[in-house]
């Protein structure tokens, strides 16, 4: 039997020899701040070159805007919510989460068909940081390269074996790889307030110069308060050093004589970490970057329609010549006869201890959102989001009474409406709700409708059972924080009030 599987592996990876590499960069907590994008403050002359010699998407969205329930449907090209995978950090207790069926984690897909499988920085000695592994603990010695694998955080038990390594040299002549390259992104800026300052200090020390905090746009909901600007300022910096690393990587790929025959992806995993950004579904958390560039893909184009991150497996595949399986509902976007979407479809869940369920539709010109508990605030206790720096200054502005009446209405009232509509034309950063307005009051319903129809035909799951809330908080309150503790007896208390 293993002489069996031996020599049908060896010829799968015959027949794959010739097909093109596929490598994904993804990204961390990133919007699409970059020239290409029409990002000002900072220059990105890398990512901006994949889209000057690739196509980039103007309309690309995730499918959770969290790390774990986004990359749990990515890797499987299917909805984090079909798969029951659509919690933040589940299936991480006792209680396991199992993929269903046949649904299979797209690397092993790959492995199947010949390619070599990695996952890491794109640089051998380099980590998600575009560190020496081993620097943040200032340890000599680097890791092992079996320790070296990039982030994956998926919320499904998977085998480890779908990884061959962290980095394609290790392949045999000629056969082709899929690469995933992890990267820190937005999370460079992220710590206490002395890993703050030696990202500043990094930023100077390669890239000359931070950016200017005065410099810096922000959402009109956020106020211009000295904490804010400076975050965002670190955030852009982000931003310019995973577009150095980006560089670096297609300078390797260059070098080593592979670029040409290399489809490269582009994305991040969701948008920027902020108050109305990562873990929410309006444009700030869920729309990102897609630029795709390699063999057949048309030079300079932009394309204006509806995707979802869970397109990039079918597309993949279907480039690799695997072909894409009938159970995926990711769909090759790349292909011929290719029919656009008419609508994109996201939803987030629990994040940690903090229950939440929201879902949303968006068509070519409207968001329509759908608030399941409505009864509470937007910023619900979530150890995690309170503990940054950016959302305890807005919590203590609050406090103070030094917030607009906007920010005020949007960020920290009790309340939420049960649903909202907000047209993308007139409004970018979504502050009119149109559900309010009878005006629309069919486009509502025709919106209303459609979200109906996507969630049978997703298989929207119930609510999650109090016992695998329990399993998984159980590794949250092993770390000792009793933060998690008090909110996690919220969470049960505002259940119990049918909130």
């Amino acid at each position: 039997m293993v002489r069996r599987l031996a020599t049908l592996l060896l010829a799968a990876a015959a027949a794959a020899a010739g097909r093109p590499n596929v490598l994904w960069f993804v990204v961390d907590d990133m919007s699409a701040n970059f020239g290409c994008y029409g990002e000002t403050t900072v220059p990105t002359p890398h990512v901006d070159r994949l889209a000057r010699e690739g196509l980039r998407f103007s309309r690309a969205y995730v499918t959770a805007p969290v790390c774990s329930p986004c990359r749990s449907a990515l890797i499987t090209g299917m909805y984090q919510t079909t798969i029951g995978a659509h919690h933040h950090r589940s299936g991480r207790g006792e209680l396991k989460i199992n993929l269903p069926g046949e649904i299979t984690p797209t690397p092993k897909l790959f492995q199947q068909g010949g390619y070599y499988t990695c996952i890491g920085s794109g640089l051998p000695d380099l980590d998600h940081r575009g560190l020496p592994f081993g620097a943040a603990k200032g340890k000599k010695a680097k890791a092992a390269p079996s320790n070296r694998l990039g982030k994956t955080d998926y919320n499904f038990e998977w085998d480890r074996a779908i990884y061959d390594s962290h980095d394609w040299a290790g392949r045999k002549p000629g056969q082709p790889f899929f690469m995933q390259v992890q990267l820190h992104g937005g999370k460079l800026r992220e710590g206490p307030e002395a890993a703050r300052v030696q990202f500043r200090q990094r930023v100077v020390r390669e890239l000359g110069a931070g950016t200017d905090p005065a410099k810096v746009t922000l959402p009109p909901y956020y106020p211009r308060d000295p904490v804010l600007l400076q975050d965002w300022a670190d955030y852009l910096d982000s931003v310019r050093l995973t577009d150095d690393h980006v560089g670096r990587v297609l300078a390797r790929l260059e070098q080593e004589g592979e670029l040409a025959n290399t489809l490269i992806v582009f994305m991040t995993d969701h948008g920027i970490s902020h108050a109305r950004g990562k873990q929410f579904l309006f444009e700030e958390g869920a729309h990102v970057p897609l630029v795709i560039r390699g063999p057949g893909v048309p030079a300079g184009r932009v394309r204006s329609d509806l995707v979802e991150q869970i397109d990039l497996a079918a597309l993949s595949l279907a480039a690799a010549g695997l072909g894409v399986p009938g159970w995926m509902q990711g769909k090759d976007i790349l292909a011929a006869n290719y029919a656009q979407r008419g609508e994109a479809f996201s939803a987030r869940d629990r994040c940690d201890e903090t229950t939440e369920k929201i879902r949303s539709l968006r068509t070519d010109k409207f968001i329509y959102i759908r608030n399941y508990h409505p009864e509470r605030p937007h910023l619900q206790p979530c150890a995690y989001k309170d503990g940054k720096p950016i959302v305890q200054q807005l919590r203590a502005l609050h406090a103070a009474g030094k917030l607009s009446e906007l920010t005020e209405k949007l960020l920290f009232s009790p309340t939420r409406p049960r649903e909202e509509l907000y047209e993308f034309a007139d409004d970018r950063w979504q502050v009119r709700n149109l559900a309010e307005d009878p005006a629309y009051g069919p486009v509502l319903a025709e919106h209303r409708r459609r979200l109906d129809a996507k969630l049978v035909a997703t298989k929207d799951p119930a609510p999650e059972s109090m016992a695998m809330y329990d399993s998984d908080m159980k590794v949250y309150v092993a770390k000792g924080n009793p933060e998690v503790e008090r909110n996690i007896a919220q969470m049960k208390r505002w259940a119990a009030e049918g909130k």
